[in-house]
């Protein structure tokens, strides 16, 4: 059973940053390559930013790349997203998942999610 638990999502205002965590369990970590995904209210869920499973590769959205830092952590089965100069259109609920293909196919098993709210 894959289990995918993020959390970090909160209010914030423009400008601001905050860090989304991701604990992952039921799969072998350290082998899967990963990405975040959000979902903005009235939108299909979008591809955010992804990293292999080495952590030495990643790939980002244009919209968040220079802002956005994906990382992880295989001792502790952990993804971040480090989120910078937020905006607004940032607001969304946050997923992370493991990818089924380098770098933007989700396998399909998704968390709770975490709400980021940004306020202009």
């Amino acid at each position: 059973q894959v289990q995918l638990v993020e959390s970090g999502g909160g209010l914030v205002q423009a400008g601001g940053s905050l860090r989304l965590s991701c604990a992952a369990s039921g799969r072998t970590f350290s082998r899967d390559d990963m990405g975040w995904f959000r979902q903005r209210p009235g939108n299909e869920r979008e591809f955010v930013a992804a990293i292999t499973s080495s952590g030495r590769t990643r790939n980002y959205a244009d919209s968040v790349k220079g802002r956005f830092t994906i990382s992880r952590d295989n001792a502790r089965n952990t993804v971040y997203l480090q989120m910078g100069s937020l905006k607004p259109e940032d607001s969304a609920v946050y997923y992370c998942t493991a990818l089924a293909s380098w770098p933007r196919t989700p396998t399909g098993y998704w968390g709770q999610g975490t709400q980021v709210a940004v306020s202009s």
